[in-house]
């Protein structure tokens, strides 16, 4: 239930990021609000999602 997920943002359009699932390439993007998210990211940045929570990573 609280397992770690590994994203790369794919884009960012607004107020939202679109992330790609890195164990799950062929699944459609996921749509997140990037008040959720750290506030230093960028497109290519790799995010960890754990504990109801998303970390920027190192690649």
């Amino acid at each position: 239930m609280f397992e770690k997920i590994d994203y790369v943002i794919d884009r960012i359009d607004g107020d939202y990021a679109y992330l790609l699932r890195l164990d799950r390439t062929e699944e459609e993007l996921k749509c997140v609000a990037r008040a959720l998210l750290p506030p230093e990211i960028m497109e290519g940045s790799r995010l960890a999602y754990e504990m109801m929570e998303y970390k920027l990573t190192k690649a």
